[in-house]
């Protein structure tokens, strides 16, 4: 007689009550939901249904099933005109190309996963927002101007053009804020995941908001949106270290 699997249990039940193995094996199985190359498998879990070759980014991988080899990108794969900014900022942002067919699986930290379809667009992401992206769209690393030693990250983004899914992240919900000619948006940095591809975004400093605020000598760091189009916040400074070339 076949063992009966209880049915999944509803959404909002209280994770904290004791289950039985096959009720907490039901409730956490992998499922197909037809959703195409892309699938949430969780907000924080990505499904990459793969066959042929996909940009992720390096270390996120937590899972796969089926015949998938990985390889780090070269270090010329962008051309000679991104050789200087790789140099710079300890490669930027490290991709790894996952091939062949199967089920990967991917995750960052637990951040909330947004999964993007571009349509002929272009969009600016933080480097350290990236996780997945078709082989579709064309990517660059872009380096903010009037970069000073204090900045410990926001310093390197990625410029996505074309047309393909892109995948990436962010701590708990985000936010978009429209930039129009007549009122420009001042970001932190380090809470700012991706912006238009129509905005060039300036440093700005301010001396009086880093006293103001307490947090020790120095400039606070300031990113400025002017023109037309959108920047997008999360609730959380993400400190990290783009440059010194970490393995």
């Amino acid at each position: 007689m076949n063992e009966q699997i209880p049915p999944p249990m509803p959404s909002g039940s209280n994770s904290g009550t004791a289950r039985t193995i096959n009720e907490f094996v039901n409730n956490t199985a992998q499922r197909d939901l037809g959703q195409g190359v892309f699938e949430l498998e969780s907000p924080r879990m990505l499904e990459v249904n793969l066959n042929g070759t996909m940009n992720t980014k390096m270390g996120s991988m937590v899972a796969y099933l089926g015949d998938i080899k990985f390889k780090r990108e070269g270090i010329m794969d962008q051309g000679i005109g991104n050789l200087l900014k790789k140099a710079v900022s300890g490669e930027g942002m490290r991709i790894s190309y996952a091939e062949g067919q199967g089920k990967l699986y991917l995750a960052d930290s637990g951040k909330k996963i947004i999964l993007l379809k571009m349509n002929n667009d272009s969009i600016v992401v933080n480097g350290n927002d990236v996780l997945a992206f078709e082989t579709s769209l064309d990517h660059k690393i872009k380096m903010m101007k009037k970069v000073t030693g204090m900045m410990a990250g926001g310093l390197f983004n990625v410029r996505f053009e074309g047309s393909g899914l892109l995948a990436i992240t962010s701590h708990f919900e985000p936010i978009t804020l429209r930039v129009t000619p007549e009122q420009p948006v001042i970001t932190d940095p380090n809470a700012t995941i991706c912006w238009a591809g129509s905005l060039e975004p300036k440093m700005k400093t301010d001396v009086s908001l880093k006293t103001f605020l307490g947090r020790g000598s120095g400039e606070s760091i300031q990113m400025m949106f002017q023109g037309d189009g959108f920047v997008v916040v999360q609730p959380y400074e993400e400190l990290y270290m783009q440059a010194g070339g970490g393995s």
